[in-house]
């Protein structure tokens, strides 16, 4: 079993060692998690609205190892029963507003970016940590029944942008407009398994695969059960029809009229009504086929309905 806040603590453990996999962690959380503040005269600040104490640590840590100051807030939403969320809050400092732009937030002039530029997600690395940081700022998986995973865009640019970023990596994601928002997704475990492997959760992705591989097992056995049940079924209904022909025909004194072939077939499914056709055939003397023992008794059958 798994859940969302297991997968985010394992991500939040994956620690980039490189610059350029910290911007886009970075960008991705800003994109999906964050809203920008415009406070004049050129000025802006970011807030990070998070849902677990992991995640607010993970970008606590990434935007110090950055060189931005931040300050971590806590607030209960007012909805009866809903958990304590976290709150990031970067002043809009030089040094931060330098990184936001270096990591596609805002550009050079301060105006907030919908979507990353290409140099924050072009390379291989950089693509796994941009997933890595959307599927901490908003990424949700439920399961292990319907395995589904997703994750909360504010556009369908924003979602179709995640598909094409996991495509590149032969990871298929699909994007869904619901109106005030978006949503990037996948359905079945093996699409979630290679999800999560993109973006460093390799224990999650395994786990997921791990259910999926037993799900497959055990509906591939119920399978085999229910067409086994199936084939009883139609076997004894055939058999009830074949002993209902054979009285039908003895009744009317036409059985002992038949050929001795068909004669045979009757006696032998009235002696043992609940045999398969094979074991009939098997015990014809000489031995015949499974389909001339079909034959004989479909054309006993007719026989009976004329």
């Amino acid at each position: 079993m798994w859940s969302s806040e297991d997968i985010r603590q394992e991500l939040a453990r994956v620690a980039p060692t490189r610059r350029c996999d910290r911007l886009a962690e970075l960008s991705a959380l800003a994109h999906t998690a964050g809203n920008l503040h415009l406070r004049g005269h050129g000025e802006i600040s970011l807030h990070l609205d998070l849902s677990s104490s992991a995640v607010a640590r993970r970008a606590f840590q990434l935007l110090r190892q950055l060189g931005v100051e931040s300050e971590i807030r806590t607030y209960r939403q007012r909805a009866f029963g809903k958990p304590t969320r976290y709150q990031l809050h970067v002043a809009g400092s030089p040094e931060a507003r330098g990184i936001l732009a270096e990591a596609g937030v805002v550009s050079r002039s301060g105006a907030p970016l919908p979507m990353p530029p290409k140099r924050v997600v072009g390379r291989e690395c950089c693509r796994a940590a941009y997933m890595r940081g959307a599927l901490l700022g908003a990424g949700s998986v439920s399961g292990p029944r319907s395995p589904h995973l997703e994750v909360r865009c504010a556009s369908i640019e924003a979602a179709e942008l995640l598909v094409r970023l996991a495509a590149l990596d032969d990871v298929a994601l699909r994007a869904r407009d619901r109106g005030r928002h978006a949503v990037a997704y996948a359905k079945g475990a093996d699409a979630i398994a290679e999800t999560l492997a993109l973006a460093g959760a390799s224990d999650a992705a395994l786990l997921v695969d791990e259910h999926g591989v037993v799900g497959a097992a055990r509906a591939h056995a119920n399978r085999l059960t229910n067409a086994d049940q199936a084939n009883l079924v139609r076997a004894s209904r055939a058999a009830h029809a074949q002993l209902q022909a054979v009285r039908r025909l003895a009744a009317e004194g036409r059985l002992e009229t038949l050929p001795a072939q068909l004669r045979e077939i009757a006696d032998l499914r009235t002696r043992h009504p609940s045999l398969s056709l094979r074991e009939l055939a098997a015990k014809c003397r000489p031995p015949a086929t499974k389909a001339a023992a079909h034959r004989r008794l479909a054309r006993l059958r007719r026989l009976a309905e004329l």
